[in-house]
């Protein structure tokens, strides 16, 4: 289990200190798929990153699994099970799609076990394994080697920060059906996704609402999803996705 009590971040604004993150208190229960959402600035980006260990609260504490890792590096969690996927996954020059899978599982993978997660996340691992991680490949070829990625890792905690955003129509489809899969086929692993998207609420366990740097509602699916998405909410803050291939 997640926990967050009394979580509060800060950063400079022009001199001052602004309040991103306000007392934010949570309990996120494991084998759960979980979304935050709320509207643009709200802090959830913010929020992630904490999780993840990227950012460090200025009050409060974290806890996984009853230890405290408020203090703990972004490696030092990752090395406890928690893993990040960034709403731009990083590039890598030189380095091939195989060397990364093999650098997030921490072993020597076979390229046959390296191909099983490639496929997991539908791409066709003989057109994939020795490609390079550069700009040749698109945003949503990259979203789904970095899923690949956190699947090698086999990790207890996986966060994910609008993995919509920058990819078109086609690939936001495999991206909901890999998340689909998730949800349903493993029962080992937390699931936490910031997104405005309905089709990925539409598949949450739990949805989390994160307003001016606090929570404004928490609940299931049915509790929650038939509040925030009219009209008004989805014209705000859902960025749209193109049509179009990869």
């Amino acid at each position: 289990m997640l926990e967050l009590k009394n979580i509060t971040f800060g950063a400079d604004n022009n001199g001052s200190n602004k309040e991103i993150i306000k007392d934010i208190s949570l309990s996120i229960p494991d084998d759960r798929f979980i979304v935050i959402t709320g509207p643009n600035g709200g802090g959830k980006s913010t929020l992630a990153k904490l999780i993840a260990g990227i950012e460090k609260p200025s009050s409060g504490r974290l806890l996984l699994d009853g230890e405290d890792i408020t203090d703990k590096s972004i490696t030092e969690r990752a090395n406890m099970g928690i893993g990040f996927a960034f709403q731009q996954p990083v590039r890598f020059k030189g380095l091939t799609v195989l060397d990364l899978l093999r650098i997030a599982a921490g072993k020597t993978l076979t390229v046959s076990s390296a191909c099983q997660y490639l496929s997991e996340v539908g791409l066709c691992a003989k057109d994939y394994i020795s490609r390079e991680v550069n700009a040749s490949l698109s945003g949503g070829e990259l979203k789904r080697i970095e899923i690949a990625t956190i699947l090698a890792r086999n990790v207890k905690l996986a966060v994910f920060d609008e993995p919509e955003a920058g990819i078109d129509l086609w690939s936001f489809r495999n991206l909901i059906r890999i998340f689909e899969n998730m949800r349903s086929a493993d029962k080992q692993r937390t699931v936490i996704v910031i997104s405005h998207q309905e089709r990925i609420l539409n598949i949450a366990d739990e949805i989390i609402v994160l307003a001016d740097g606090k929570v404004t509602k928490q609940g299931t699916k049915d509790e929650i999803l038939p509040g925030i998405t009219g009209a008004g909410f989805a014209e705000s803050v859902c960025p749209k996705i193109e049509e179009g291939g990869e």
